[in-house]
């Protein structure tokens, strides 16, 4: 089985080369690297032709700017592998990653998805490994909520069968578009698996979008997470895009898109904090709880 790997490029001299690096030194071989120089202002198109002369199972686009979601819609369109995968370009991956999903999607034709550990914001002082453990799930709505797969909908941290974009490709012109794309290729899955083996490094961004993200991203991010809600909901879910929504209130003044539900707050998933926030939902509703978290923000933020 042969991997398309597709990394879009722009502004990223500093950290390009890491990057090809660790995936033209994957212990699995059979791949190609598909660059796609999304219009950048530096001397990455140049680095992306250098690469292609070096080695022989790497290609270049060069294309104007159209964004990150179009990037990788540009290598989606011409990957030759039979799986496809993606990597962000001031990121990079342990020596023996793709080898480990590799082998299971081969192992088990039902599988459509295999998802391997993250470190999170590497090099920050919260950096963290994100692990799944070996896990298999059937039914996606149960990855998607028990598995909280809405934490965690990362593009290049899992290896998708190509038939999974066979009608589906990431939204142009809106960020979090992996929050918008993850329930698309879900719908179309039989079965994704969680493995323990294999590391994604997620550098730190002081400039990337999670970073810096303001009303109108997080508008986008409550909206892509709104048209999941009337399929898969539970209460710690619930709570997830509760969050997203109070930010956005905080920011725009608007009233809440959120829909009112009673949850209980009792939940081992939940803090101090959020079973206090669940109370407050159920006795106060969505509005009133919207309104006094803006108020108590602005008191804070003025002393």
């Amino acid at each position: 089985m042969k991997l398309s790997v597709i990394i879009p490029v722009y502004h990223v001299e500093a950290t390009l080369q890491r990057c090809v690096e660790s995936v033209v030194g994957q212990t699995f071989t059979d791949l190609e690297v598909i660059l796609v120089d999304d219009g950048s202002p530096d001397d990455c198109p140049s680095l992306c032709d250098d690469w292609v002369q070096r080695d022989s199972r790497i290609s270049v686009i060069h294309k104007a700017n159209g964004g990150l979601s179009d990037a990788r819609n540009a290598g989606i369109d011409i990957a030759q592998g039979e799986v496809l995968t993606f990597v962000d370009s001031d990121d990079y991956l342990a020596p023996d990653t793709y080898r480990h999903a590799m082998a299971l999607l081969d192992s088990d034709p039902t599988c459509d998805m295999v998802e391997f550990p993250v470190f999170w914001h590497y090099g920050a002082k919260e950096q963290a490994v994100q692990k799944f453990g070996n896990a298999i799930y059937d039914e996606m709505g149960k990855y998607w909520l028990q598995g909280q797969a809405y934490r965690h909908c990362f593009a290049w941290n899992k290896l998708y069968r190509r038939e999974l974009f066979s009608d589906v490709r990431f939204p142009k012109g809106i960020v979090f578009e992996d929050v918008a794309t993850l329930p698309l290729l879900l719908a179309k899955a039989c079965r994704v698996r969680t493995i323990a083996d294999g590391l994604y490094y997620y550098c730190s961004n002081d400039q990337g979008i999670t970073a810096t993200a303001q009303a109108p991203q997080l508008t986008m991010l409550l909206e892509a997470h709104l048209r999941v809600l009337p399929h898969w909901v539970d209460d710690p879910y619930y709570m997830h895009v509760l969050n997203i929504q109070l930010d956005v209130i905080r920011l725009t003044g608007q009233p809440p898109l959120l829909p009112m539900r009673h949850v209980s707050p009792w939940s081992k998933h939940y803090s101090l904090r959020q079973s206090l926030k669940a109370l407050a939902i159920n006795l106060l509703g969505i509005n009133r709880l919207c309104k006094i978290n803006t108020l108590t923000q602005r008191l804070l933020k003025s002393h």
